[in-house]
């Protein structure tokens, strides 16, 4: 009898509805040594310890909607291949980057045509977050029929790129970047199984591979594969061969995602902490993963007022000069501004005071709404009563009230132990 859904094949020739099986040789490495079974993965032991959710849901073959949420290279493909191949589902992927509305409604329509038959379905979905609300919301009708097991995987927040609708009815599950020793395990696995052939790799040139990589499996695996096959079959691989072959040390940094907020976090903090080291460290982190420097002076700018204040009214003018270093130099050389910057408000002396201070003062003007100011300090078209100018004094000081009556008393600035005694 016809079937009335012939199910697609991949570029390899398998069915995209069939269990993930072996990849043909000419795949990269890193598809080559995806483990078969649970015991065979590599890294987040936390999430995968005995006992916890995700791993008895695997155990078990009853798995649940999820996204999985992590860097790259830290497993989550891998993990949705072996939670189909654990419940005996069809295995279905897509790529949001690539696939619409038309390709989910594809998936949902072989989805129930296996159902009638008892089968189930587990949906991968790479970049969810690239999907916007109307596609995600496109996929909720077969989550909570249960004609489809959704796993999505994202490199950013779900939290924030992800529909509340969606994650409602799917678990968070946060993978992390594998340590270094996670790392050499796979090199060393690979080895093993003679994907390098007879080549002799060195164990500097292994262990530079796990470090370099920031805890990116496939980047290692890739550098490793690239490194043997330039070396070739009489060749070996010290740690040169692997220098070359990975270039750039791989940094975990997305500009749009978590990496790139959590980064700047971290430098204000070890700004605001007076340690011109950390501050550098990771303003160091973020030009090297090619952060925008207008982004980075803008949060100088907000420190040197939020954090400093008039304990040295100084960083504001430093902080404001690096932000025109920036406009008119541009990188590469408008990072020794933000170094010098970054050092100056670093070891500047501290004070939220001013912060402080209009936070009160808006407070209170929410409490208590805006009285009108005294008639002597109206616009000379509506004033009434006589100014009393300060400069008409020696001093220059007037003794004459200036905050409207009702308001009279009200301390919004509070001068704290971290301000300059001349300043504030």
């Amino acid at each position: 009898m016809e079937r009335l859904f012939e199910e697609p094949k991949d570029s390899g020739g398998r069915l995209t509805g069939s269990p993930p099986g072996p990849v043909s040789p000419g795949t990269p490495l890193a598809a080559r040594m995806r483990p078969a079974t649970l015991d065979e993965f590599v890294g987040q032991h936390e999430l995968l310890a005995p006992g916890t959710a995700l791993r008895r849901a695997i155990e078990s073959g009853h798995p649940h909607s999820m996204i999985l949420h992590g860097p790259p290279g830290t497993g989550k493909t891998t993990l949705a291949r072996l939670i189909a191949a654990g419940s005996g589902a069809a295995f279905e992927e897509e790529s949001a980057v690539a696939a619409g509305r038309a390709e989910v409604r594809a998936v949902i329509d072989r989805a129930r045509e296996r159902a009638r038959s008892g089968r189930a379905t587990v949906f991968f979905l790479d970049e969810i977050h690239r999907f916007n609300k109307a596609q995600q919301d496109a996929l909720l009708p077969a989550v909570e029929e249960g004609l489809v097991t959704l796993i999505g995987a994202t490199t950013e927040n779900p939290f924030f790129s992800v529909n509340s609708a969606l994650l409602s009815r799917a678990r968070v599950y946060e993978l992390v970047a594998l340590a270094p020793a996670d790392v050499r395990l796979l090199l060393d696995r690979a080895l093993a199984q003679g994907e390098c052939g007879d080549l002799s790799v060195s164990d500097e040139a292994l262990a530079y591979a796990a470090e370099w990589t920031g805890g990116d499996a496939r980047a290692a695996l890739g550098g490793l594969e690239l490194a043997c096959s330039v070396a070739g079959a009489d060749g070996s691989v010290g740690l040169a061969e692997i220098a070359d072959a990975l270039q750039q040390r791989t940094i975990a940094y997305d500009r749009q995602a978590d990496n790139h907020f959590d980064t700047i976090s971290a430098w204000i903090k070890a700004t605001r902490g007076s340690d011109p080291d950390a501050s550098l460290y990771y303003l160091a982190v973020m030009l090297e993963a090619g952060e925008d420097p207008r982004f980075i002076v803008r949060r100088m700018v907000i420190l040197a007022s939020e954090d400093i204040g008039n304990a040295d009214p100084q960083a504001l003018v430093v902080a404001t000069s690096a932000a025109a270093a920036v406009e008119h130099v541009g990188l590469p050389e408008c990072e020794f501004a933000l170094a010098q910057a970054a050092i100056y408000l670093s070891l500047a002396p501290k004070s939220d005071a001013a912060k402080k201070s209009v936070i009160a003062a808006r407070a209170y003007i929410r409490e208590h709404g805006a009285a009108p100011p005294p008639a002597y300090l109206r616009s000379s078209t509506r004033a009434s009563g006589e100014y009393d100018n300060p400069h008409n004094h020696a001093d220059h000081k007037s003794d004459q009230p200036l905050l409207p009556e009702s308001v009279q008393g009200a301390r919004f600035y509070r001068p704290d132990k971290g301000s300059a005694a001349t300043s504030e």
